[in-house]
């Protein structure tokens, strides 16, 4: 919904595009069918000031391997990102919905944007995978049912979706880092095994820390996330679709979906 309070029927998606990103077409046909106007935008637009993010609903920085994930995943487009798009910070502010995806969580955690921090300091990275190996498979997560983020309402606490990664071990600052994320709610997603329960590799695919695959803002509108929900739109698209009966809808979708609502009001 527009901070104005007007309802927003067709919400603008901006999906930020830079070289080396390869998940923004299906980030966008998925917004494209939930009756949202996407838009993929190159940084170079707001390098050249041609676009303001201001002017969108959602904002979008997908997966992919930006700048060849040079010196670290996502550090050099999180640099651009906090010297181009100063209105970030406002956006998010205002309660609009942002989702970084796999590469663009790296880059939101590199910008300093999750964990939230207000100085939008640096304090925890994503690095290289305790396996030493690029991970592309379906994963178990459970939902943090505690977490205000509008991404997840409606949704199991048991989801699957798929990862594709070489960089995902979220790693924190300190101990107190962690209390912390546990006291105001910030741990969306954690991995898991198939019976629920918190488990080391595969059922951990990178490592991280407390199994964390999604972290949030404590209000919930900013998401960042390691799994793909772009990839699984389509119930046909989870490997297990003509024999499993647990999961019903594309979860991947019903995620984007609850932006989209949330912008309609």
């Amino acid at each position: 919904m527009a901070e104005d309070g007007l309802v927003v029927k067709a919400p603008k998606v901006l999906i930020l595009s830079a070289p080396g990103t390869n998940c923004a077409v299906e980030t966008s046909n998925a917004f494209s069918d939930l009756g949202a106007r996407p838009e993929i935008v190159g940084l170079h637009l707001f390098k050249e000031k041609r676009v303001r993010l201001l002017d969108y609903d959602i904002f979008v920085i997908p997966g992919g391997f930006s700048y060849g994930d040079e010196i670290s995943a996502g550090k050099i487009l999180a640099a651009q990102v906090k010297l181009h798009i100063g209105d970030l910070k406002n956006f998010i502010r205002m309660g609009r919905p942002v989702i970084g995806i796999c590469n663009g969580f790296q880059v939101l955690v590199k910008a300093g944007v999750l964990p939230f921090s207000p100085s939008c300091e640096q304090s925890a990275s994503l690095i290289t995978n305790d396996s030493g190996r690029f991970e592309n498979r379906w994963v178990h997560l459970r939902i943090n049912t505690q977490n205000p983020s509008l991404f997840f309402r409606g949704l199991p606490e048991m989801i699957e979706l798929p990862v594709a990664h070489g960089e995902g071990k979220l790693v924190l600052r300190s101990p107190k880092q962690l209390e912390d994320l546990k006291r105001n709610r910030s741990i969306a997603m954690q991995y898991v095994s198939d019976d629920g329960k918190i488990a080391p590799y595969p059922a951990n695919p990178n490592g991280s820390v407390f199994n964390i695959a999604a972290l949030t803002n404590p209000e919930g509108n900013c998401l960042g996330m390691m799994p793909h929900p772009e990839r699984y739109t389509k119930n046909y698209q989870h490997p297990n679709w003509t024999r499993q009966t647990f999961q019903k809808q594309a979860f991947g979708l019903a995620i984007l979906k609850n932006a989209v609502d949330y912008c309609r009001g």
